[in-house]
């Protein structure tokens, strides 16, 4: 199939709720709204459906949307150069959350404007006798997919605009009444998907396009999180909070953890183009982005500025908005503070030995979000057999200095590293350990005394020339990159490229093997499976293919082994909850998933509460314990105070339209 790039154009929203001003919108003719009477034309309705996907990259890599979104959980805390948006997050001492430091406008603002354009396309394209009802099924899709995030973010939120419950509206209004969840998920996502199904293509009609496949995952997933809000085991308050946890038809939680199960594996056995890709490696190394594994993503591209909503060769460019990918520099670290000596004995000229470069595992360094010791120590505790530890993070970083050096060959041909010993271009220099070694000996600061190589505070093992740091040695300002989510290019030649133009990697939002997750998390909740397909019986068609390796990142070349057989039997006999969130961090670990998945479960607070990890100083290696303080308001994310502050109500008003507690 033709891979089409959607054209970017900013939201086509007029006005939502109160959000001021007019979207212009990037087309070969810019216009500076969406009209009715324009949803009336062919090319109309086709631009509105555009303008939908276009819009997932004002969502999908912003960092701090990103960041509401990891940081806070077991995948994620604070970096060393974290700011308040992201402290805040941690819910530790550092933290000081509230309306106004939540970030929360980063998914508010876009995706209001986002539904009203859908609420556009919907409304007005029946009077098109040529747009086909899978068209305006695309956009149905994108209003129940916006609703569904916000839902899970905020709880109950308006279906009416301004203009009528999921109405176009073309008016201000600084009025807004918040609907319950139940009315959410009734009225809009699960009748909106529903139809989706029905009318969606089995093969999209571009690269990317969604299909009934894709509503299906949707569909499931939205069931599955609708029940557990029914059954709500830990009692976590709603919004409003005098809503009943009852569904308006008469359904129970049960009924719907069955729906789950029941579209999610109905998918399973009807894949139309998609399916799981061999490896995990295949599904994450660069350049495979749109394989037939990933369902939705927030489309970017090398090829053209346009289309990739962002510059593609820049000097310094900024971290996020107008579409931009940067959520990976996030949760960099500082690599390029590593350094090796030019003389033998470790002393003269410190080098830098592994310069910025745009490549997977390396890329523009951010230090915002560092992952805790647990993830190292216990979500990935099995690195030998399952391939997913090495498919997620960089953990060996190599000399790359010549590339620094204009010409390269000007560059010494040799450095100096850990234990004096010599290192040409392409030897690790530093290497973050899958276990902890007994001897390893770290300085007392960035290096040892009367040495000019190191630079991070990295330890040394006797015969080794590349530095070290074991598990627990991770800390706040030192810790593995996110492979998975590096950048790619193919336009370096033989240089450093352009690492600090944001990422032109489409970012991941859903995946075919979310399937066999929402399934298997459906009948541990009670869903009758079919024969073949228990929970173990679901889960292990992911673990399977996780023991199966091409390549190791670690040894940078290929590496054959299929250990599908020893994953499977390790698996429990009996799985619950627990197992399965574990296993989901394994699959999707920093994907932007886990608070949902934390909050959906309500395991935020046992899961999360606590980390450990080390100082934000080079040098620092001993473990501290952190403590978070997550009640069940927190389950809910507060209403940004901007969107509080632009609506026309008595403050009695204001505070009731927000979420408990955060007043």
């Amino acid at each position: 199939m033709k891979h089409i790039t959607i054209k970017s154009f900013i939201v086509a929203a007029l006005f939502i709720l109160v959000v001021p001003g007019c979207k212009k919108i990037l087309e070969e003719e810019p216009r500076s709204i969406f009209t009715p009477e324009f949803f009336t034309t062919e090319r109309g309705v086709q631009g509105g459906v555009t303008a939908l996907y276009a819009n997932l990259r004002f969502l999908y890599g912003q960092p701090y949307y990103y960041n509401t979104l990891e940081t806070g959980t077991d995948e994620y805390t604070w970096g060393q150069s974290a700011d308040a948006n992201f402290r805040d997050m941690d819910y530790t001492s550092v933290s000081n959350l509230n309306s106004t430091s939540s970030r929360t406008d980063a998914i508010w603002d876009i995706s209001f404007q986002t539904i009203n354009s859908a609420n556009g396309v919907i409304e007005n394209a029946a009077a098109v006798a040529t747009i086909p009802a899978s068209l305006v099924a695309e956009a149905r899709f994108f209003r129940a997919f916006y609703y569904f995030q916000l839902v899970q973010t905020f709880g109950g939120v308006p279906l009416d605009l301004g203009a009528g419950e999921l109405k176009f509206n073309t008016n201000p209004s600084r009025k807004s009444v918040r609907n319950t969840v139940a009315e959410v998920y009734t009225k809009a996502i699960l009748p909106d998907l529903v139809q989706a199904v029905n009318d969606l293509p089995v093969s999209p009609r571009v690269t990317g396009g969604v299909t009934k496949t894709v509503a299906r995952l949707y569909l499931s997933k939205a069931y599955l999180t609708y029940a557990w809000w029914l059954q709500n085991p830990n009692n976590i308050p709603t919004y409003p909070a005098v809503a009943n946890r009852t569904d308006p038809g008469g359904r129970t939680a049960q009924q719907y953890f069955q729906l789950a199960y029941d579209v999610s594996t109905q998918a399973i056995d009807n894949p139309g183009p998609y399916g799981l890709v061999e490896t995990f490696y295949d599904l994450h190394v660069g350049g495979n982005d749109r394989n037939k594994e990933m369902l939705l993503f927030a489309d970017h591209t090398q090829e053209n500025e346009q289309f990739n909503g962002a510059p593609i060769n820049t000097g310094f460019d900024s971290e996020s908005g107008n579409g931009r990918n940067g959520a990976v520099w996030m949760v960099t670290f500082n690599y390029t503070a590593i350094r090796s000596a030019s003389s033998p004995n470790g002393t003269g000229t410190a080098i830098s030995s592994v310069q910025r470069e745009a490549a997977q595992s390396l890329g523009r360094p951010y230090t915002r979000m560092a992952p805790p010791i647990g993830v190292f120590t216990n979500t990935f505790a099995e690195k030998t057999l399952d391939s997913r530890y090495d498919g997620t993070f960089a953990t060996v970083y190599r000399g790359n200095w010549p590339k620094g050096y204009n010409p390269p060959s000007s560059a010494p041909a040799v450095l100096y590293n850990a234990n004096d010993l010599p290192v040409v271009p392409g030897d690790p220099i530093i290497t973050f350990l899958d276990n902890e070694i007994p001897g390893i000996v770290y300085p007392t600061g960035a290096s040892f005394p009367g040495k000019s190589s190191n630079g991070v505070g990295a330890g040394v093992l006797p015969g080794r020339a590349d530095f070290v740091i074991g598990p627990r040695g991770i800390s706040r300002i030192v810790f593995p990159n996110l492979w998975k989510m590096g950048v790619y290019r193919t336009d370096n030649g033989n240089g450093l490229g352009s690492p600090n133009a944001t990422s032109t990697r489409p970012f991941k939002i859903a995946k075919f093997s979310e399937f066999y997750f929402i399934a298997a998390e459906a009948a541990v909740k009670g869903a009758t499976p079919a024969a073949g397909k228990s929970a173990r019986d679901l889960i292990n068609v992911i673990r399977a293919r996780a023991g199966k390796w091409k390549f190791s990142n670690k040894a940078n070349a290929p590496f054959a082994a299929d250990n599908s057989a020893v994953m499977i039997a390790a698996t429990p006999a009996t799985i619950d909850i627990n197992y399965i969130l574990a296993e989901r961090s394994r699959e999707y670990y920093g994907e932007g998933l886990r608070w949902f998945d934390l909050v959906r479960t309500q395991k935020w607070s046992e899961i999360a509460a606590t980390y450990e990890i080390g100082a934000a100083t080079y040098g620092s290696h001993t473990p501290q314990t952190f403590t978070r303080t997550i009640q069940p308001f927190h389950y809910l994310r507060p209403i940004p105070r901007s969107q509080i502050d632009r609506m026309d109500m008595t403050a009695e008003e204001k505070a009731a339209y927000q979420n408990p507690n955060y007043q």
